[in-house]
């Protein structure tokens, strides 16, 4: 197998692992919350909102760590640790206690940001400037089949029910546990890149200081701006992985198909996140234009889902009560509406992802795992902030948070790329000079 050919193939194993564990991971933040409602007139008082809040907390705090665990440790057994400590989790709820939920939420913060930085670290070991825009498109496109996978399962296990049994409940979560253990083992298929240095120790002190790295990259222009966009995406992460799912299964005049429209909105804000990340990673190797109107695309189509969910979903459905909700917006709710909203959802959100992937594996490529750690500690604090308030704030606050955000956040990643394409300039007419 050729060197190009094998690192093809660790991206396509990178995503496929993680397809496997997000698949049951997003499955579980996305019907959390309604199985957590239903469990509450039991002995289990907990919230789904908070455990996602604790989760993404732990794991922004430990991303300024995580450079240094992936450098100790190697990316490989990083990721395979982690995905134990994935499947510890979703396996609380099949038997759910509040002590273990909220113990467990810890600990998958921390796992998260070792997982995520040691993606990060893969995905550019594998790729080159020539292969960053391909190589993201492909492992976004196969990381966010997952939303399809798992909510087609949860649509059809829960068609027709306004209530989730304790056996719907164990058979959900012990095959979502199974799901992300197959992910964890996939892991070790992924085939060691050859290092360019020589192995010694005074490498090895540098990158243990990984840490130190991104303390000190955080404060460079380029990464204070991109923050902005990055901490876009962790508001939108949160919005549709956790609560428009809850607002969905919420609305009483969706009828016995309420539950099961999660599964549908699921499946749907996975379409769009596939469609997305496949061709913005197909159309990169040959895009004259830049990132730019990629970005420009995701904020006018994440624009038109706000606008149309502020219309049709009733303003108290991200707290409503296990009864659900009676009210009306500004039309009658309508379940075609709401899953196209759904798909647009999925669909900008792939448009950020990805150019936020291929910024930074472009302008960082020496300092990778600092950089993608970063980036994931500024979007996990944005996308915990993000849950604990929606345990409070009716829809249009959520939204128009999202709406001022996005907007200066595009406004910032465009000065970035605008930059980033100068110096590609400067740096090929340097090469053709010589």
């Amino acid at each position: 197998m050729s060197p190009e050919s094998k690192k093809l193939f660790n991206i396509i194993i990178l995503g496929v692992s993680f397809m496997f564990i997000f698949t049951a991971f997003q499955t579980c933040g996305n019907i959390a919350q309604t199985v957590i409602t239903n469990l509450n007139n039991t002995d289990f008082h907990g919230s789904g909102y908070t455990s996602m809040s604790i989760i993404y907390g732990v794991f922004s705090a430990s991303n300024l760590i995580s450079p240094s665990v992936v450098a100790i440790v190697g990316p490989q057994l990083s990721m395979v640790v982690s995905g134990i400590f994935y499947s510890l989790y979703i396996a609380v709820f099949i038997q759910p206690a509040a002590w273990a939920f909220y113990t467990a939420s810890v600990f998958i913060g921390i796992a998260a940001a070792v997982l995520w930085t040691a993606q990060g670290n893969c995905l550019t070991v594998n790729s080159d400037e020539n292969t960053i825009g391909r190589n993201s498109g492909v492992f976004w496109a196969l990381l966010q089949s997952s939303l399809f996978f798992g909510n087609l399962y949860i649509y059809f296990a829960w068609q027709g029910k306004t209530r989730i049994s304790e056996s719907d409940r164990r058979t959900v979560f012990i095959a979502l546990t199974v799901i992300s253990l197959v992910g964890t083992v996939l892991f070790f298929l992924i085939r060691k890149q050859e290092d360019t240095k020589a192995p010694g120790e005074e490498d090895s002190a540098k990158e243990i200081l990984g840490d130190k790295k991104s303390i000190k990259l955080s404060f460079t222009k380029e990464i204070l701006l991109l923050s902005v966009t990055t901490a876009y995406t962790g508001l939108v992460l949160t919005f549709f992985s956790g609560v428009y799912g809850t607002c969905i299964g919420a609305v009483n005049r969706f009828g016995s198909e309420e539950k099961s429209l999660i599964g549908l909105s699921g499946i749907f804000i996975g379409v769009g996140e596939i469609l997305g990340g496949g061709i913005f990673g197909l159309l990169s190797k040959n895009n004259r234009f830049g990132r730019n109107p990629v970005v420009m695309l995701g904020i006018v189509v994440h624009f038109i889902a706000f606008y149309l969910i502020f219309f049709n979903m009733p303003n108290d459905a991200p707290i409503a009560p296990m009864e659900g909700t009676d009210d009306v917006a500004y039309m009658i709710p309508s379940k075609e509406v709401a899953i196209f909203c759904s798909f647009l959802l999925g669909l900008g959100d792939s448009c950020f992802n990805t150019q936020l992937l291929s910024i930074l594996g472009f302008l960082y490529s020496e300092d990778s795992a600092p950089a993608f750690a970063i980036f994931k500690f500024v979007q996990s604090i944005c996308a915990a902030v993000a849950y604990f308030y929606s345990n409070y704030f009716l829809l249009q606050w959520q939204l128009l948070i999202m709406v001022v955000v996005g907007f200066f956040g595009t406004i910032t990643f465009f000065t970035v790329e605008w930059q980033a394409a100068a110096a590609l300039v400067a740096r090929s007419s340097d090469y053709s000079s010589i």
